[in-house]
């Protein structure tokens, strides 16, 4: 049977092919900009047959109906990184969180610790072979096609076709439901000035030949702009935005002094809006692939210069880093950091960096604290931590003791904040305040 006859006897609408979810199933959804949003609006018209149902997936970019109050007892959502549209469920008990490393997801579907029964996917139209492209979502996705007991795609011409490990054949999904509708873009982030502070600073660690990684937010897309005069820079990154299109046609990014896949951007999935989606599509320098490819720390170390730009909530005197907690309301996910510090700091000439700004809450509290909030949850050990960069300069952890990196943080501190940090230093006895040199007498 050719797969154009396969494909044809697979079409369903949206709502014939979601009877598959039945009461107690567990549920995968394409994360990121992939979101099959057909796919669950049909879901959320099926949940009046059903309860109990898992809904599991990182970070969306739609709107996430199954969380809504009246959908407790039908579905409830369990977040692998948790987006802004389902930060309030967590919070009030209606879903759950899984703290977990980027990394390690497709392992809880390949040794069934986390079955998948059903994988809403989003796939671009099949090629002259029947290959269909996850496109700018390859993510934990492949992974979890592969291993879920029903495969439905939504077949969108929207889709970009991207290279990589990127492709599912039409022999290996069990329903099409085609839908012609544009992607979950996400608008980028608004830059603020001390964003642009923090970046001058992180921009400064970064030289030529440099293998990027950019997380999520202000501060990462804000360093991008301050690499223009950069030569030969690479990326391998979880995701990548929109702000590597102009030091990609700049001729800033190349790959060119990469010693582990030179000339290609490694990514998981692409983040940002129309334009990066049309940049991505049929381009070879972009390489999908699972993120548990993207994020091996044995992978991101085999790039010499690798340099891993994260940011944070808080951190403490002693260098521990909370990154997914507000006290002890959850507000993201462990990510990727601890993946890309622990592999840059592997790296021959790697460069960990924690990007954080000294204050919160318009400057009414500092994020460099004594201790962590009561609840908030330590990503990043203080083992791990290398860089860490405020709008007020560098600060350097690395084999340093706690008197030094106390000193060390309080001086990237903001100043409203710095005498409190060095009160409670020497409360615990861990440093002395500096003492000003007396003056000299005049002569």
């Amino acid at each position: 049977m050719s797969w154009e006859i396969e494909y044809a006897r697979k079409v369903q609408t949206s709502d014939e092919a979601l009877r598959c979810v039945e009461s107690g199933m567990r549920v995968y959804i394409q994360p990121g900009c992939a979101e099959p949003e057909t796919l669950v609006e049909a879901l959320i018209r099926r949940g009046s047959s059903v309860h109990d149902v898992e809904i599991v997936h990182m970070m969306t970019m739609g709107c996430a109906p199954y969380v809504a109050p009246e959908m407790e007892g039908r579905f409830r959502h369990n977040a692998m990184f948790i987006g802004g549209n389902v930060r309030e469920a967590i919070n009030e008990g209606r879903a759950d969180y899984t703290p977990i490393y980027l990394s390690e997801i497709e392992e809880l579907f390949e040794s069934g610790a986390m079955p998948i029964d059903v994988a809403l996917i989003e796939v671009s139209l099949p090629d002259s072979h029947g290959y269909c492209s996850f496109g700018v979502g390859v993510d934990t996705t492949l992974t979890a096609a592969k291993c879920a007991r029903y495969v439905v795609a939504q077949v969108n011409g929207h889709m970009p076709r991207t290279y990589g490990d990127s492709f599912i054949h039409v022999s290996d999904i069990d329903v099409v439901v085609e839908s012609s509708r544009p992607l979950c873009a996400m608008k980028p982030p608004q830059i603020t000035d001390l964003h642009r502070a923090i970046a001058r600073n992180v921009a400064g660690l970064i030289e030529d030949g440099a293998v990027l990684q950019t997380g999520i937010g202000g501060i990462p897309d804000a360093v991008l702009p301050f690499l223009s005069d950069r030569k030969d820079l690479g990326v391998h990154s979880e995701l990548v935005s929109d702000g590597v299109m102009p030091l990609i046609e700049a001729g800033v990014i190349t790959g060119a002094r990469k010693n582990f896949k030179p000339r290609k951007i490694i990514l998981g999935f692409a983040l940002g809006t129309k334009k990066l989606f049309d940049f991505v599509d049929n381009n070879p320098i972009f390489e999908f692939h699972p993120t548990a490819y993207t994020n091996d720390p044995g992978f991101i170390a085999r790039n010499d210069n690798m340099v891993a730009i994260n940011s944070a909530l808080q951190i403490d005197l002693t260098g521990q880093v909370c990154s997914d907690s507000v006290g002890n309301r959850f507000y993201s996910g462990i990510g990727g950091q601890v993946d890309f510090i622990r592999g840059a700091s592997r790296s021959k000439g790697g460069k960990p960096i924690i990007a954080i700004s000294s204050t919160a809450k318009n400057g009414a509290i500092s994020r460099i604290v004594p201790m962590l909030s009561p609840g908030a949850g330590v990503v990043t050990s203080r083992g791990l931590v290398r860089y860490v960069v405020t709008e007020y300069g560098v600060a350097y952890l690395h084999g340093k003791t706690i008197r030094e990196r106390a000193q060390a943080l309080i001086e990237i501190a903001h100043p409203n904040f710095r005498e409190e940090l060095y009160e409670y230093c020497e409360k615990t006895k861990w440093l002395h305040r500096p003492q000003a040199e007396p003056a000299k007498p005049s002569i």
